[in-house]
């Protein structure tokens, strides 16, 4: 049985002030529990593993789509595939960070892969800074987390100039390169992430500067500018397949931009590849029972308690839970109907006494780095809940 401990929440004055305003759902709810979820150092320890295993999975995964050109099996834009190709095929093209989202590993119940949210994972403020913040108000001990996902984002900013694990050189590598760090304007989770990010790479040594995307030049030939100034990388944190399908003609010219090595974009348009649940069917077809995958295809599984989900859906969006009959037990709305869907193994979250389950979001940033959790239904849509955990 899960085990918590309740504590006083922070000030919601105090999470303004720090630029945290999701704070309270639109029912009125905090979006924070003020329950910490206690685990183990072992259990911790287990979700850094998988999270490190399962990312060098999906690299081999990924390469076997380029090998076999299986983009349009798994939903990819025709007009990204060029250039997750080329962001592929050369190493500066570096992955900053990504979310597992997993099923399982406390009370000895087996970890399993939901899905990798690898192109724009979010969830980042909550998990490196309140969880933190809120062991620091309660008198406990704030480094019994497994939550590093700040420090490890700095030293991924250092790997993009030193492109090895070691980090120790960036100073004498760096050659003043600047980040253009982008949001869509009016979406404020998005903003603070983004500028989170930003101070990241500042903290590692980067000259930074923020700009929503609407304000951002675009060039072919020249590259990527902000204020007149040319920006040699550039983060956003809008999804690849919304610029590819909504934005035609930025997808094209970002293209260019990489193919004419004028700039390096974040997260690598090969991220997307992760990103479509239906690399968890090459994942299975690559490694068939491994212990960390659920059974996944693009066809319904016969006699097999199911959930189908849109390849780029968000939130719960457009899901369906079906029984082992066909039967369609659980399902939830959304703006994905038209996509492709893959149908993946049913597998039951930890869960507390009144039945909410529990799933755990694993950051990586060159491994496996921080830990949170989202508390919800079956089904975990937009107003699943954020939960802490302390390792006992």
């Amino acid at each position: 049985m899960l085990k918590f401990k309740e504590i006083e929440p922070l000030d919601t004055d105090y999470l303004q002030n720090i630029g945290f305003e999701w704070h309270t759902d639109e029912d009125n709810t905090q979006y924070v529990s003020n329950k910490v979820l206690e685990i183990s150092q072992n259990e911790a320890e287990k979700y850094y593993e998988a999270a490190n295993e399962l990312y060098g999975m999906f690299v081999e995964a990924g390469q076997y789509v380029i090998d076999n050109d299986l983009f349009h099996e798994l939903g990819i834009p025709f007009n990204l595939v060029d250039l997750i190709k080329d962001s592929w095929e050369n190493d500066v093209h570096w992955h900053l960070y990504g979310r597992f989202d997993l099923a399982g590993g406390i009370d000895g119940k087996p970890i399993k892969l939901i899905e990798f949210n690898a192109d724009t994972p979010t969830a980042v403020f909550e998990t490196s800074i309140i969880q933190w913040a809120l062991l620091k108000q309660n008198g406990m001990d704030e480094n019994s987390q497994f939550n590093d996902l700040f420090n490890a984002i700095v030293e991924n900013f250092k790997r993009l100039v030193t492109l090895s694990e070691s980090t120790e050189n960036f100073n004498e590598l760096y050659n003043g390169w600047k980040i253009l760090f982008s949001s869509v304007a009016g979406n404020k989770e998005d903003e603070i992430t983004t500028r989170f990010l930003q101070a990241g790479a500042n903290e590692a040594g980067f000259e930074t500067e923020f700009a929503y995307v609407d304000e951002v030049i675009f060039d072919d030939d020249e590259g990527i500018f902000y204020n007149d100034k040319n920006y040699e990388f550039w983060f956003k944190l809008i999804p690849w397949e919304q610029i590819a399908i909504d934005e035609g003609e930025l997808a094209l010219i970002l293209k260019n931009i990489v193919k004419n090595q004028k700039a390096i974009i974040l997260n690598p348009a090969y991220t997307l590849l992760f990103q479509s649940k239906g690399i968890l069917k090459i994942l299975w077809d690559l490694y068939p029972d491994h212990p960390l995958l659920l059974k996944s295809s693009f066809e319904p599984l016969a006699g097999t308690k199911m959930v189908k989900k849109p390849f780029f859906g968000r939130e719960g969006a457009n899901v369906t839970i079906f029984d082992e009959n066909g039967k369609k037990i659980a399902q939830e709305s959304g703006e994905y109907e038209n996509q492709k869907f893959l149908y993946q193994e049913y597998y039951e979250f930890n869960k507390d006494e009144a039945g909410n389950s529990y799933q755990a979001g694993v950051f990586f940033a060159y491994e496996g780095c921080a830990l949170g959790f989202r508390k919800g239904s079956e089904i975990l849509g937009n107003f699943a809940k954020f939960i802490s955990h302390y390792i006992r």
